[in-house]
């Protein structure tokens, strides 16, 4: 009898404001979506207003997604499906095709050089908060034990 590693579940987030190959953002995101081995749930998509100084409103949503990779295995592989979907290095807050972040790992905490996991920004951010909320609202922070509804609700409040 062999054992097998449970599979990591991850939470990534994607965002989209420009048209690619697949259409519209919101085409964009559902065609990402498809790419990404492992989702387990996927919240609804939204439209949030841009960060920064661009103007045009932003797709997002999150993913659950299983997989037995460890997290900068993960990551290498969600830049390789931005690269393939027309994602270029370039401004910050630029208009993306498509952008892929793990935000949360069901190992806790990671951070190394080019990942840390609780993503630094998502406890700020609604247009994040808010699909996590809508797939796994009892996920709690590793950093601060609350759980995604709370974060939310947090944000909500202007805390």
């Amino acid at each position: 009898m062999t054992s097998s590693t449970p599979a990591s579940l991850y939470v990534v987030a994607l965002g989209s404001n420009r048209r690619g190959r697949h259409g519209a953002p919101e085409a964009e995101l559902r065609a990402a979506l498809a790419a990404i081995d492992g989702v387990v749930r996927a919240s609804p998509i939204i439209a949030t207003a841009p960060l920064g100084p661009s103007r045009r409103r932003f797709a997002n949503a999150a993913a659950l997604i299983a997989s037995d990779e460890a997290p900068p295995a993960l990551l290498a592989r969600l830049k390789r499906i931005e690269r393939d979907f027309g994602r270029r290095r370039g401004r910050r807050w630029d208009m993306r095709v498509i952008d892929l972040d793990i935000i949360l790992w069901s190992g806790g905490a990671w951070a190394s050089g080019d990942l840390v996991i609780p993503h630094p920004q998502f406890r700020r951010r609604g247009f994040v908060l808010q699909p996590l909320n809508a797939i796994v609202p009892d996920w709690r922070d590793p950093l601060t034990g609350r759980t995604m509804r709370q974060l939310a609700m947090l944000l909500g409040k202007g805390a």
